[in-house]
C-alpha cells in the first residue's frame, strides 16, 4: 500500500510525530527479527485524542508501514482514517490495553522464538541475567486465550495488566506499554533479550547461578521505566530512541513518508 502524503495537511504536527515513531518501530521489528509476517501489531494513542489509536493496516508487511499509511482507529473499532482494515485480535489487545491504562500511550505485541517460548514456561521469567533483573518487578502474565472476538477476554486483559508494564501472555508471546515509544521499546527489547539469555541458559543443561535478592532488588533500581517524578533524569531512554531514529534515517528512511 502506497504512503498517502496528503494526510500530512490534515493532522496536527504533534500526530504526524507519533506517526513517525511508530513506523520507525515497525522497521525496528523488522531490524531485530521480531516479526510475524502480517501479524502482530504495535498502537499509539494519538495525541488530543483520547479514545482513538493508530496502527498497521492489515496486510502489509512491517517493512511496508509508513507515517501516513497508518490507520486511525476508535475503541469501538470504528477506523476513524485510513482505507484499510485491522486486525481483529490487534484491535482487541490494544483498545483493552489503551482503556485500561489511561496512564499509557504506547502498546507493543510480538511473537518471537524467545518470547514465545518463555511464555510457555510454568516458571516464567528466571532472574538469570541483569535484563531479567532490570524489569522483573515490571512483569505480569496473561493467561491463554483467543482474543479476537470475546469481551470477557479483553477485559481481563486489561486487568491483568494492572500497574505493569510488560506482560508474558501464555504460550503466545509478548507485550510492552509505556509513556512513549521511547520507554515501550526499551523494555521491550530488554524483555526479548531477557527470554532470549534464559531459553540459551535453559537449553545448555547447565547449572543455573541464581543471584540473591539484594543483587535483584538493587538491579529493579536502575530501571525508571513507570516511575512518575524522576522521569528519566539522564535521558537514557530517549538518548536510546534518537540513536535509533539516527540508524535508521541513515538506512533507509521511507518509514516517515
Amino acid at each position: 500500500m502506497a504512503s498517502n502524503p496528503e494526510i500530512h495537511q490534515q493532522i496536527s504536527s504533534e500526530e504526524w510525530a507519533l506517526r513517525q515513531d511508530l513506523a520507525a518501530c515497525y522497521r525496528l521489528f523488522v531490524k531485530y527479527g521480531w516479526t510475524d509476517l502480517i501479524f502482530t501489531h504495535l498502537s499509539a494513542r494519538v495525541p488530543g485524542e483520547p479514545n482513538h489509536y493508530l496502527i498497521n493496516p492489515y496486510g502489509l508487511l512491517f517493512q511496508e508501514i509508513t507515517a501516513s499509511n497508518l490507520i486511525k482507529v476508535d475503541f469501538s473499532g470504528r477506523v476513524v482514517s485510513g482505507d484499510y482494515p485491522y486486525n481483529d485480535a490487534g484491535h482487541a489487545i490494544h483498545s483493552a490495553v489503551l482503556k485500561a491504562r489511561p496512564d499509557i500511550n504506547v502498546a507493543l505485541h510480538s511473537h518471537t522464538r524467545a518470547g514465545t517460548a518463555v511464555s510457555a514456561m510454568a516458571c516464567g521469567l528466571l532472574p538469570l541475567s541483569q535484563q531479567a533483573n532490570e524489569i522483573s518487578n515490571l512483569v505480569c502474565y496473561h493467561r491463554y486465550d483467543l482474543a479476537t472476538d470475546n469481551e470477557d477476554e479483553c477485559v481481563r486483559l486489561g486487568e491483568d495488566l494492572a500497574d505493569k508494564w510488560a506482560m508474558i501472555m501464555n504460550n503466545h508471546g509478548l507485550l510492552s506499554v509505556g509513556r512513549d515509544m521511547a520507554e515501550a521499546f526499551y523494555l521491550l527489547y530488554t524483555l526479548e533479550s531477557a527470554c532470549k539469555i534464559q531459553v540459551d541458559v535453559m537449553a545448555s543443561g547447565a547449572e543455573q547461578i541464581i543471584p540473591n535478592q539484594n543483587a535483584i532488588a538493587n538491579m529493579e533500581r536502575f530501571s525508571l521505566i513507570g516511575k512518575a517524578g524522576t522521569d528519566d533524569p539522564n535521558n537514557y531512554l530517549q538518548r536510546n530512541w534518537q540513536a535509533l531514529i539516527r540508524m535508521l534515517d541513515r538506512e533507509d528512511a521511507s518509514f516517515r513518508e
